[in-house]
């Protein structure tokens, strides 16, 4: 497997798909069936999860029977012309839309409109062969991906968080610049902050198919755990970044000396500490929270009593001492899975009883 890993092209779900398609082009060599609707339907069967091929082959064998029946009726009724490919394409979606068989609509109409071409006088038995064919290509496909090359997905998900926590620092030390810069918000902060919230959302989808995977294969506890950890983290990445976006849509406006100065130095601590292995807050910057918790009580007392909305200062102090929160919080989930992590490590011995 090893050599697979040298090149980024050849993944486990690449694999995976070839070993399918050579399984199920044997199966029906041997059975002397046409393996080319097999073939198909192993090709887009093969899930990321063993979970999401199961679930989704009793949708697509239904879908696909409907695909090919719709074949025989037109195919019976006009012959191989192109009204049949239209009547039998369109015929099989709107079918499995109706029928909510969403995830089985594409390799149903593939069956239907493949199958236009051969068609025999023996419609019912060329319909009995599809279905089949069709069995044996989900069948193949759904066990390989159980069998073969279980996906593990945890190390991706801790390198990518990881990844997001640095990026995290970096845009909040980016936008804090334009904010004491009096700058407006750049378009290149704009598209980075929107391509880290993909970035969260592709993680939020290798959390969930590792939770599928297993549902279905004996988990190590310590394994579920770590995801377990690594979700708060995502969590807690997802808070800050509600209140980074905050920052992104203040106006820009002109800060005093004494001002700029703290945001400053306090965007280069919360850097520092998403930078950090193991998410230290270092001394200095509980004197920058006191810095920020005076100014922002200062700005509430100076507001005009008639006034029902805070000054964009205020906002900025606020939005600052909210991600500190977050990060205080990351700090001791950190702490916390760090001793239990020390406990699980330490050999068994009876006298701990």
């Amino acid at each position: 497997m090893n050599v697979f890993k040298r090149f980024n092209f050849v993944g486990g779900r690449v694999l995976k798909t070839g070993i399918a398609v050579f399984l199920t082009a044997l199966i029906c060599d041997w059975l002397d069936w046409p393996p080319m609707f097999a073939v198909i339907t192993a090709i887009v069967t093969v899930e990321p999860t063993a979970a999401d091929s199961i679930k989704k082959a009793f949708v697509r064998f239904p879908a696909s029977a409907i695909g090919a029946a719709f074949s025989v009726v037109f195919n019976f009724a006009f012959g191989p012309s192109p009204l049949t490919y239209m009547l039998v394409a369109v015929a099989t979606i709107i079918a499995c839309h109706r029928l909510r068989l969403h995830d089985g609509a594409l390799v149903a109409v593939l069956t239907g409109v493949a199958m236009i071409s051969t068609v025999q006088d023996n419609y019912f038995a060329s319909f009995l062969v599809r279905l089949g064919t069709t069995g044996i290509g989900l069948t193949v496909s759904t066990l390989v991906n159980l069998l073969v090359i279980r996906p593990d997905y945890s190390r991706p998900i801790q390198e990518k968080i990881g990844q997001a926590v640095r990026d995290t620092g970096n845009m909040l030390e980016k936008r804090i610049l334009e904010i004491i810069q009096n700058q407006p918000l750049h378009q290149t902060t704009k598209m980075d902050f929107r391509q880290l919230l993909k970035k969260l959302e592709s993680i939020e989808t290798l959390c969930t198919y590792q939770k599928d995977e297993w549902k279905l294969h004996r988990s190590d506890r310590k394994d579920m755990r770590s995801l377990h950890y690594e979700y708060k983290k995502l969590a807690i990445l997802r808070q800050i970044h509600y209140h980074l976006g905050n920052l992104l849509s203040l106006p820009s406006l002109e800060l005093d000396r004494e001002k700029q100065h703290v945001i400053s130095e306090m965007g280069k601590s919360m850097k520092t500490t998403l930078f950090d292995a193991d998410f230290t807050i270092d001394d200095g910057h509980a004197a920058l929270v006191s810095e920020l918790v005076a100014l922002l009580k200062k700005e509430v007392e100076d507001r005009e009593p008639q006034s029902q909305r805070f000054s964009e200062e205020a906002v900025i102090f606020y939005e600052l001492l909210s991600i500190h929160d977050l990060l205080e919080e990351l700090e001791h989930i950190h702490k916390l899975e760090a001793k239990h992590q020390r406990l699980l490590d330490q050999p068994f011995s009876e006298g701990s009883y």
